[in-house]
């Protein structure tokens, strides 16, 4: 089973083109010059399309023991 949809691809495709061009722009407003800020992008705009796309990774939670090692610095 394909990990992202034909659309998804496509979305990237043309992004990466709008990025060498030098028309992509960020959130902030300024030009993506980063090859893996541009697949980022383009896979967030698939996303709010509804195409297939896998979910963003979610944070890992702190474990205890990390936790302890921060209070005990302080």
């Amino acid at each position: 089973m394909a990990k992202y949809g034909k659309a998804a691809s496509k979305n990237v495709k043309s992004t990466m083109r709008r990025r060498k061009k030098g028309t992509l722009k960020s959130g902030s407003g300024r030009t993506v010059k980063s090859r893996k800020q541009a697949i980022a992008i383009a896979l967030n705009e698939a996303r709010d399309k509804g195409a297939k796309v896998p979910r963003k990774a979610s944070r890992k939670k702190a474990t205890r023991k990390t936790t302890k090692k921060t209070a005990r610095k302080k």
